[in-house]
C-alpha cells in the first residue's frame, strides 16, 4: 500500500479542493468578500513576518560561497522557466482559455518552494545547506522580480493589464513584514523556531483564506461556466509538460556546469518547482481587480503534479548505494 500512497495528494492538497468546492457552491458576496480580503491580508503579514523571524541571516550569508550553483538555480527559476512559458505558446495557448495561459505564464514568474525543495533534497541526499540557501534567497528575490517578471512576459504575451505599481504593493505586503520579522528576530526567533506547527498553520490557513477569496470573486463572475472541461483537460497537460521540460533544463544545467551528484540534486529540486505560498498572495496583489481564480489555477495544479513527480524521484535517489 505504501508504494501507492506516495501518489496520493497530501492533506493540504486535499484542503485546497475542498476550498474551491465550497468557494463554487457557497462563495462570498458582497461585504463577505471585503472581509474576507481584510482578514486575507492580515494573514499573510503575519506569514511573511514569522517567516522573517524564523529565518537564519548566518545560514543564507553562508550559503552563498556556492555561489555557481545558486545562479544556475536562479536562472532556472527566473529565466529558463519565463523562455519555457513563453516559447511554448503555440502549443499551450490553444489547449487553455487566454485566462489560464495568462496563469501559466504567471507560474513561469514564481520564485521557487522554500520546504518541499528542502524536504526533496534532503529526502535525496542531495547538498541540503545549499538547498536551504537557493530556496530561501529564491523567495526574497521573487518579491522584486516576479512583479517585474509578470509586467515584462504576461503583459507582452497574454496581453494581461499589469501595473509595475504591483512592485511596490508587494514590497509593503509582503517585504515589509519579513523585514519586520527579521528585525524582531533576536527576541522572538527561537520562540518561532520552536513553534512549527503555529508557522504551519499560518502558512496554510493564509493561503485558503485567498483561494476562498480569489475563487468566489472567480465564481461569482461566471469561472466555470467560461472555462470549458476541455480547458480544463488542456491545463493538465500543459502543467506536465512544463514540468517535464524543467526538469529536463535542470538536469541538463548540472550536467553541462559538472556538478557534483549531490549538487545536480539540489538543482533539479529547487530549479523545477514553483511556490504556491508565495505565488497566490503575489497574484492577489498584481492582478487585483482581475479574474484572480483563473490565474491561480494552473499554480495550483503544477503545484500537486510537482509533489508527486518529486517524491518519485526523491525515492528513487535515495535508494542509491552511500
Amino acid at each position: 500500500m505504501s508504494r501507492y500512497t506516495r501518489f496520493l495528494p497530501d492533506r493540504f492538497t486535499l484542503f485546497l479542493v475542498i476550498t474551491v468546492l465550497i468557494a463554487s457552491v457557497l462563495p462570498a458576496h458582497g461585504k463577505g468578500i471585503a472581509a474576507f480580503t481584510w482578514i486575507t491580508n492580515i494573514g499573510i503579514a503575519l506569514l511573511f513576518f514569522l517567516h522573517g523571524a524564523r529565518l537564519s541571516r548566518e545560514a543564507i550569508i553562508a550559503g552563498f560561497t556556492h555561489w555557481r550553483l545558486h545562479l544556475t538555480i536562479f536562472s532556472a527559476t527566473f529565466i529558463m522557466f519565463p523562455v519555457l512559458g513563453v516559447a511554448l505558446k503555440p502549443v499551450l495557448q490553444p489547449l487553455v482559455t487566454p485566462e489560464l495561459y495568462t496563469g501559466i505564464l504567471f507560474l513561469c514568474c514564481l520564485p521557487a518552494t522554500v520546504q518541499s525543495a528542502i524536504a526533496f533534497t534532503s529526502m535525496a541526499r542531495g547538498n541540503v545547506p545549499a538547498a536551504v540557501c537557493s530556496a530561501s534567497a529564491s523567495s526574497l528575490l521573487g518579491i522584486f522580480l516576479t512583479p517585474l517578471l509578470v509586467g515584462t512576459v504576461v503583459a507582452a504575451s497574454a496581453s494581461a493589464p499589469i501595473s509595475f505599481d504591483a512592485v511596490g504593493k508587494i514590497m509593503l505586503q509582503l517585504l515589509l513584514p519579513f523585514v519586520l520579522g527579521q528585525f524582531m528576530r533576536r527576541w522572538i526567533g527561537a520562540w518561532v523556531y520552536h513553534r512549527k506547527a503555529l508557522l504551519k498553520f499560518v502558512d496554510q490557513g493564509s493561503i485558503l483564506l485567498v483561494v476562498y477569496t480569489a475563487f468566489s470573486e472567480a465564481v461569482n463572475e461566471g469561472l466555470w461556466h467560461d472555462t470549458p472541461v476541455p480547458a480544463l483537460l488542456g491545463l493538465v497537460l500543459a502543467c506536465a509538460v512544463l514540468l517535464a521540460l524543467a526538469l529536463l533544463g535542470c538536469v541538463a544545467l548540472g550536467r553541462a556546469f559538472k556538478f557534483s551528484l549531490e549538487d545536480r540534486i539540489t538543482l533539479l529540486f529547487g530549479g523545477s518547482k514553483k511556490s504556491l505560498a508565495s505565488g497566490i498572495p503575489m497574484a492577489q496583489v498584481i492582478f487585483a481587480g482581475q479574474a484572480v481564480g483563473a490565474i491561480v489555477l494552473p499554480l495550483m495544479l503544477f503545484h500537486q503534479i510537482q509533489l508527486m513527480v518529486c517524491a518519485v524521484l526523491a525515492a528513487r535517489y535515495a535508494k542509491r548505494p552511500h
